[in-house]
């Protein structure tokens, strides 16, 4: 693991340059995103306040010392800021500082799929042994179902954590990935029921391969990318690199020691590393105004055609889980957000927009240790007062409300801490 760095000042990134950014430049090969369209101006003082306290909080019970955040709502104005250093005694955290993005690559690779598939290249139910070999009874798997997260296979990132701790510039080869998951036990049978498979993933991105003759990286760069305008947002090759060539958000990943504490003043380095690990699965690297406005493009649709039905078959994600949770097509339902979140070595993400009313947040925080599911609350958190953001001249706020309350989400974030939660 890579060494331990240290720290200097906190840093606020100003606002006013990235609307323009969320709303893209378009190229020759750009699908437009149907939101509504941005006030061009800063979210109100007293908002921003109460988005910043939210990121801080999270910040702090994570063990996270810098954040990146990301929030448009189109009645009333965005607010895009770095807070925090880039770790202990490191220097300020700034907007255009890439980072993994987790499991919005799984939206994404699903996203190819949805094209290929009208382009006639593959069926969405097509089984998974038409274009991955070497998988003898598992012929019942579909490429829908390894999109949807319903194969039933097991997954292979945490029997293979402790060989990348001891390795994380190893270059992995997905069929690697792939026998290390699918000999985990099976959670269920092929379409019963959502199970969080990694190794679905990585065996959707090899049958697309396959099916088109090009990697995932260029498919996704092709595809999702190109077509979006988002030229900081791609799945790098297998070379062990931070994720940009140019400003990167360090990564890091606090652990427990024997006695079951955590290590929250000096966490383990972690931003250079191979993207193989993750690969279709969770290895793909953005910035956050790219990420933003994926999270559009993802909620609305614009990738893939609106009569493919994507969305149209949720599943809940748990028995204990709300109703108003759900899952379908590599994405999230919760309530009128539609997105993606999780964790990779280094970085929690979430990212989630209103189809509706173009509301999208997304955020990164630089330590992995926490439980995956902060990146949602925190999310879900930055929504619930966003939503509530009073109305520019002219504009009139959304009157559909979310089903939770952005209490609600900092006490499950501050519930589920490995690090001093806030007083209070």
């Amino acid at each position: 693991m890579r060494g331990w760095r240290r720290s200097a000042a906190i840093a606020l990134a100003g606002v006013a340059a990235l609307t323009t950014v969320l709303s893209g430049c378009t190229g020759p090969t750009s699908v437009p995103v149907d939101v509504p369209a941005q006030v061009d101006r800063a979210l109100p003082d007293d908002t921003i306040a109460q988005l910043q306290d939210a990121v801080t909080s999270a910040m702090i019970a994570t063990g996270s010392t810098g954040a990146i955040v990301g929030v448009w709502a189109p009645w009333s104005g965005t607010w895009v800021t770095g807070l925090g250093t880039q770790g202990p005694g490191g220097g300020e955290v700034s907007t255009d500082m890439s980072f993994r993005v987790s499991d919005v690559t799984r939206a994404m690779t699903c996203d190819v799929l949805y094209q290929v598939a009208a382009d006639g290249t593959v069926g969405l139910d097509d089984s998974v042994t038409t274009w991955v070999s070497g998988l003898p009874g598992y012929d019942a798997i579909t490429l829908r179902q390894l999109c949807d997260g319903t194969s039933g296979l097991g997954s292979y990132a945490s029997v293979l954590q402790a060989s990348w701790l001891r390795n994380p510039d190893r270059e992995w080869n997905p069929r690697e990935l792939m026998a290390f998951g699918i000999a985990s036990p099976r959670v269920n049978d092929p379409g019963v029921a959502w199970a969080d498979s990694d190794t679905g993933y990585i065996l959707l991105g090899l049958a697309l391969e396959r099916a088109t003759g090009e990697s995932i990286n260029d498919l996704i760069a092709e595809r999702v990318s190109g077509r979006l305008g988002l030229s900081a947002t791609s799945l790098p090759n297998a070379v062990a690199s931070a994720p940009s060539v140019g400003a990167s958000l360090q990564g890091y990943w606090s652990m427990p020691n024997a006695e079951g504490v955590w290590n929250c003043t000096d966490p383990g380095e972690v931003t250079v590393a191979s993207a193989s690990f993750g690969g279709a699965d969770s290895g793909a690297v953005s910035t956050i105004t790219d990420l933003g406005r994926y999270a559009q493009a993802l909620a609305t649709g614009a990738l893939v055609d609106e009569d493919a039905g994507r969305f149209a078959r949720p599943l809940p994600v748990g028995p204990e889980e709300p109703t108003w949770f759900t899952t379908s097509g590599g994405a999230y339902q919760a309530g009128s957000l539609i997105g993606q979140f999780g964790s990779t070595p280094g970085y929690i993400t979430g990212a989630f927009a209103d189809p509706a009313t173009g509301m999208s947040v997304a955020v990164v925080l630089n330590n992995s240790g926490a439980t995956p599911r902060v990146g949602a609350w925190l999310a879900w958190e930055l929504a619930a007062i966003a939503s509530k953001a009073p109305a520019a001249d002219g504009q009139t706020v959304p009157e559909a409300g979310l089903p939770w309350t952005a209490q609600q989400q900092r006490d499950a974030i501050n519930g589920n801490a490995i690090c001093a939660p806030p007083a209070g």
